[in-house]
């Protein structure tokens, strides 16, 4: 259940920020650092979760991790010292030829390392990190029509395996694992990009980009109802990323109007605190109260750079 519960759907974390035109803000790279920690963290524990539910022994399991470990090693090894030769492999004047190149490169790297027991979705993850500069931005526009729409296919293929009549008798637990993931995934966007210097507006934009789930979460689930764990499982699955994947978006479209809401609640708080009498007659408010962070509560709590003067004064 952890594994089911724990990873967020990338796919549909970057629809939602390039629709919402979140892709240039300063909490994004916060964001993209935790799905990449996710699916590295998927790397090392599908290997395990295989070995595991096809009964292999301890000395099997860790054989498996160890060659799952190695093979993310050379392949970042060479993404990180030789990523030149690869973008040099790669790049063409052509359009149609960098597109049909770079989906080979995938389809071929993707393929070793499902074959050295690695996840193929990490084999492609780390065919992006050896992409970079120009290139890299080239190949994301041409790939991100085919990105829509294979995430649009994978939930009619999901929807089909899905029988209505399963949800409802788990609905009730699929809920409460909701709540619980919406929570802790606001908690670790917030975190995330408190962190990085992150007004509040950014890291409620953070959390709420971090809620949806998706293809991993189906994938984890169906392993193990294919090796005759409790067969609840995979409904319980469909059903908890049926609610998220509705409710990210969802959550993400309200992200802004509730940090305002709790800038102004803080704000309306400070006024209260300024108008209490305090010994002397003095008014106990008369200074400004400040967060955590130094910055006024009455207004926008942003770091000094994100100011449009950059930073000469507060607002």
């Amino acid at each position: 259940m952890g594994g089911v519960t724990y990873v967020t759907s990338s796919g549909i974390t970057a629809k939602v920020m390039g629709d919402l035109g979140w892709l240039g803000n300063r909490e994004t790279p916060a964001v993209l650092s935790i799905l990449v920690f996710e699916d590295l963290a998927m790397a090392a524990y599908l290997p395990i979760l295989t070995a595991l539910l096809a009964g292999a022994s301890l000395l099997a399991g860790a054989t498996t991790l160890g060659i799952a470990a190695a093979t993310i090693a050379v392949i970042l090894f060479i993404a990180l010292k030789h990523g030149r030769l690869v973008e040099r492999f790669v790049a063409s004047p052509s359009d149609e030829v960098l597109l049909l190149k770079v989906l080979g490169l995938v389809v071929l790297v993707a393929g070793l390392a499902q074959q050295l027991q690695v996840s193929a979705a990490v084999g492609a993850f780390l065919v992006g990190i050896a992409l970079s500069g120009p290139l890299a931005h080239t190949a994301r526009e041409l790939l991100a029509p085919l990105r829509d729409l294979f995430a649009a296919v994978f939930f009619v293929f999901f929807g089909l395996h899905t029988d209505p009549a399963d949800l409802p008798p788990v609905l009730g637990v699929a809920a409460l694992l909701a709540v619980a993931g919406i929570v802790t995934k606001l908690a670790s966007g917030w975190i995330a990009a408190r962190r990085a210097g992150v007004s509040t507006t950014g890291r409620m934009r953070a959390g709420a980009a971090l809620v949806p789930r998706g293809e991993f979460n189906i994938v984890i689930a169906g392993l193990a109802v294919s090796a005759g764990i409790n067969p609840k499982l995979g409904p319980l699955a469909a059903a908890f990323v049926l609610i998220l994947a509705v409710a990210g978006p969802l959550l993400a479209r309200t992200a802004e109007p509730a940090a305002r809401t709790l800038r102004t609640a803080r704000a309306r708080r400070t006024t209260r605190f300024q108008e209490v009498p305090g010994p002397g007659g003095n008014q106990a408010g008369s200074h400004h109260e400040r967060d955590d962070e130094g910055n006024g509560l009455g207004g926008e709590d942003r770091p000094l750079d994100d100011l449009p003067d950059g930073g000469a004064r507060r607002r």
